[in-house]
């Protein structure tokens, strides 16, 4: 009963009409879509979604057999400075404008870190941050809540919102149904609790399971640079995602769980493996 989907920049580089094609025949039947992203040559801009162009996405989406799952806008609601932070918010009122007349009723952001270059520093973690990012969000919920869409925030360990209990701080001080959980379990390791991986994720189950609305599925490996994990493919790396599929499967049919950092060579053989997990446990 999972839905499982791709996001659509990781597919062929190919035109929409050529692509979702491809998409469906590896066994996907959703997708996550970042406008900005997938389509290069055409404006992602507040003034270009418009209704012809929303009903023209959901016309070839649905002549190929396919939902578009969620709305991907992931801007920094912490960036220090004002004229930014004004065109964010423009974007996602329009963003949630056009999932509304999309169908497809969820928007997906994750959290910010209080920087310009969004970058993780100790501030990130703090009850400042915490409470700005909460107080920054509370106008994209209202917004929400006018065009009857969800807002689904994604819990990362270098931002603001960097684990269950924030995510769980940051639900309750809002209170409202048309915020909820995009929950990536990979997202929210670092080389701390990478080794607690399980206590970790079961936690986030107990502490917002009732407000996951989406899954993001990927892997990881360790390496030498960065924050010294890779995301890869889902099932290429040190992911056990057995104790995930059967809390998904007792608790959230049919949810949407859509595929991340696969290549075109690769897709259809991670969402196999997805598929073999849940059907097992």
């Amino acid at each position: 009963m999972i839905r499982l989907g791709l996001r659509l920049h990781d597919a062929e580089k190919l035109p929409l009409e050529q692509m979702l094609p491809l998409v469906r025949q590896k066994g996907f039947v959703c997708a996550h879509v970042a406008l900005g992203k997938l389509f290069k040559d055409i404006p992602c801009t507040p003034a270009a979604l418009t209704p012809g162009y929303a009903h023209y996405l959901k016309h070839v989406f649905d002549e190929n057999g396919l939902d578009i799952a969620l709305l991907g806008n992931y801007l920094n609601l912490l960036h220090p400075d004002g004229a930014y932070l004004k065109d964010a918010y423009e974007r996602y009122y329009a963003h949630i404008r056009f999932a509304s007349l999309l169908g497809c009723g969820m928007v997906g952001t994750e959290t910010g870190a209080p920087n310009a270059e969004y970058k993780f520093t100790p501030e990130c973690r703090s009850e400042k941050t915490l409470l700005l990012f909460v107080e920054r969000l509370k106008p994209v919920i209202r917004c929400a809540e006018r065009y009857g869409v969800t807002v689904a925030i994604e819990p990362v360990a270098r931002h603001s919102v960097w684990g269950p209990k924030a995510a769980r701080r940051v639900l309750d001080e809002i209170g409202s149904p048309n915020l909820q959980i995009l929950f990536d379990p990979v997202n929210m390791l670092d080389l701390d609790n990478v080794d607690g991986r399980g206590e970790l994720f079961a936690e986030a189950l107990e502490t917002l399971g009732k407000d996951i609305a989406m899954v993001h599925l990927k892997d990881f490996v360790r390496c030498e640079e960065g924050f010294g994990l890779r995301s890869v493919g889902a099932g290429t790396g040190e992911m056990d995602y057995r104790a995930i599929m059967r809390y998904l499967k007792a608790e959230k049919p049919f949810v949407y769980a859509t595929l991340e950092n696969t290549t075109p060579e690769n897709a259809a053989a991670c969402r196999a493996a997805m598929q073999k997990i849940y059907d097992e446990v």
